[in-house]
């Protein structure tokens, strides 16, 4: 993890798996995201709420 804590409870995080891959999401306090480094892709937080829907994510390099 980076910089600032994740705007998520740490159970929840722990828990949370990238839809694509099925591999832990990290959180990136740069991007505000949660990231999945298998898939390259970063998934937004709105409002403390994770979305995991492949067509809000955007491709990291």
């Amino acid at each position: 993890m980076t910089g600032e804590a994740a705007p998520i409870d740490p159970w929840l995080l722990a828990k949370l798996v990238c839809p694509v891959t099925r591999t832990p999401l990290r959180w990136d306090a740069a991007r505000a995201a949660l990231v999945s480094d298998a898939a390259g892709l970063a998934f937004p937080v709105r409002d403390g709420v994770p979305v995991l829907l492949v067509r809000e994510a955007v491709a990291i390099a």
